[in-house]
């Protein structure tokens, strides 16, 4: 099957610092935020944006990873945080792929058990194939695409790229 770049390695890094500086915006009140990344796609983009972060702002940022079972969603989600550590902070769950907004829905119920000053959402592409009301607060892009094509994010050093196959 072939696969079409839908992003460079140059557009990745753009949009990353924009959706960076969308997330310093909404949480420029803030001392402290919480990027929590899902693994593993998810938390190499957090890591990402957390680095722009710190050029950018003085914000400081915990970097937190949430494991999901993408096979079995319903099973317990964790995080290399202890929750004590983001409650009443504001907190942005991050993911590469917006598909049908399994992952992300299931990290969000996660979330909800503890108190947060503000909780957003970011992706670096939206499929618009949502099958749960979710959405992404910072979005890359978004990608009108038939559900049997499959979005891929590429996370190489400076050769990252997503493509649509």
């Amino acid at each position: 099957m072939a696969q079409n770049i839908i992003l460079t390695h140059q557009e990745i890094e753009h949009k990353i610092k924009r959706i960076a500086y969308q997330i310093y915006e909404t949480f420029v009140d803030e001392d402290t935020i919480v990027i929590a990344g899902i693994v593993t796609n998810g938390y190499a983009l957090a890591e990402k944006i957390a680095i722009v972060l710190g050029q950018i702002s003085t914000l400081k940022v915990l970097l937190c990873e949430v494991h999901i079972n993408k096979q079995n969603p319903n099973a317990e989600v964790s995080t290399s945080l202890d929750k004590s550590q983001y409650e009443n902070r504001g907190l942005v769950l991050v993911d590469d792929v917006l598909n049908s907004g399994t992952t992300l829905v299931y990290g969000v119920k996660h979330f909800l058990d503890v108190p947060l000053k503000k909780f957003k959402t970011a992706v670096l592409v939206d499929r618009n194939h949502k099958k749960y009301p979710v959405k992404a607060d910072f979005k890359g892009i978004s990608l009108s695409t038939s559900s049997q094509e499959h979005v891929r994010v590429v996370f190489e050093g400076t050769n990252d790229y997503a493509c649509l196959n």
